[in-house]
């Protein structure tokens, strides 16, 4: 396998989103030689018959592997049976005509309630635009039909948040071990983050956030975990409803964040596992604890960004890895391998980026990690006419991962051949 070294607090892991820049206008990078550039693992497609637009999340209902939920960016979920022959999709929900569909912005992530098959409750973000301003939107819909169908009508809007740009959304949302929806915003986009939203506590925008669903204190659309392990500012009243507060905002979970992509929880040790995409030099992988700021934009990665003369660092936690443009430009995120096959890839983070890299971190034994490059960025695949433009991963209920396929609107699947 391509093995790259890195050191734990230091050294290098970065997404634009998908198919957005970075913000630097950085050139496309290089690509290699397509020959060689993949080992230890295939990716063959997955539900041939079908074919997608522009697909960024696919999702398995709680306890239910019969189904399979593609979130489409333009605004439609697509559902279909759990069979490799499968050629046919019905509407989960259609919102194109509610979704703002431009650069990053549209439909960005999807999260099914944990009693879903009792509740029929389906949480979503997305963009909307009013007038001329956009906004980050996450609310709830309910199926009315036994989980066949959303509700367009049962919409109940949790949260709005103003965004000065189409970029840097984030828009991922999961529900945590804890039961509570974690929410992840980038920091409202631009280059450098120019209103410094992700080290203001006060703003929504450039936080992992963590909201209670269940609980409507007072009648507001959603409460905030609070109590021992409760949010750092739970004490404190909700944010306004443009994501800004005249206190710090009781939502924030974790700050520090450029544009939290995609993200997931390890289904064993239920560790938030966070790509954040970086600026024009370094992608970042973190570990995401209570409390913890990731450091943008103060710093890129684990590296100063502003002042690029020097930077404080107290109180910053470091990425777990990063990576350099030798190895891709924007971080799409994976998942902790938690799968049946037999792999020595067993219970390491899986990853990607949008320029087609896959890889996984395999611990160095000095408290650092090795990246090992499964398949190489700009690789590609012997039956594909290009390389793969690597939106997100999916997992199935039973741990096994598929990478989506942006640009082709494919589904492929991981089988590991170590």
């Amino acid at each position: 396998m391509k093995r790259r070294t890195l050191l734990s607090a230091g050294i290098s892991l970065a997404l634009v989103a998908c198919g957005g820049g970075s913000g630097g206008g950085d050139p496309p990078p290089p690509t290699p030689d397509p020959s060689g550039c993949s080992e230890g693992i295939s990716t063959p497609r997955a539900f041939p018959n079908l074919s997608f637009s522009s697909p960024i999340a696919m999702k398995q209902a709680p306890n239910e592997p019969s189904r399979w939920f593609l979130v489409e960016q333009g605004g439609r979920i697509r559902a279909f049976e759990n069979d490799p022959d499968a050629a046919t999709t019905d509407d989960f929900v259609d919102l194109r005509s509610r979704v703002e569909f431009s650069g990053e912005a549209g439909l960005l992530g999807m999260a099914f309630h944990p009693d879903f098959a009792t509740n029929g409750l389906v949480y979503l973000n997305f963009s909307e635009r009013v007038g001329g301003n956009l906004r980050s939107v996450t609310a709830e819909f309910t199926s009315t039909d036994g989980g066949q169908t959303l509700d367009r009508a049962s919409e109940r809007v949790l949260m709005r948040v103003d965004k000065p740009a189409t970029n840097h959304n984030g828009g991922n949302i999961a529900f945590g071990p804890d039961g509570f929806l974690y929410i992840g915003l980038g920091d409202g986009g631009g280059g450098g983050d120019p209103d410094d939203n992700a080290q203001n506590p006060r703003r929504l925008l450039g936080k992992m956030l963590r909201i209670d669903v269940d609980s409507q204190p007072g009648g507001a659309a959603y409460g905030i975990p609070g109590g021992p392990g409760g949010n750092p500012f739970s004490a404190n009243p909700l944010c306004n409803a443009d994501g800004t507060g005249v206190l710090n905002c009781p939502e924030v979970f974790a700050l520090g964040f450029r544009n939290p992509w995609r993200w997931s929880f390890d289904r064993q040790a239920g560790d938030l596992w966070v790509g954040d995409v970086g600026q024009s030099s370094f992608e970042e992988i973190d570990v995401v604890v209570l409390g913890g700021n990731y450091g943008w934009d103060t710093r890129e990665g684990a590296h100063c960004f502003e002042p690029a003369s020097g930077c404080a660092t107290a109180g910053l936690t470091d990425p777990i890895a990063e990576y350099g443009r030798d190895l891709g430009f924007s971080i799409t995120g994976g998942y902790v391998y938690r799968g049946m096959q037999a792999t020595e890839i067993a219970g390491r983070y899986v990853f990607a980026d949008f320029g087609g890299m896959i890889a996984s971190l395999a611990p160095d034994g000095s408290d650092g990690f090795t990246v090992e490059q499964l398949v190489e960025q700009g690789c590609t695949p012997p039956e594909a006419t290009g390389a793969l433009q690597i939106s997100s991963f999916a997992e199935d209920l039973d741990g096994e991962l598929f990478v989506l396929d942006y640009g082709r609107g494919h589904i492929r699947e991981l089988e590991f051949t170590d």
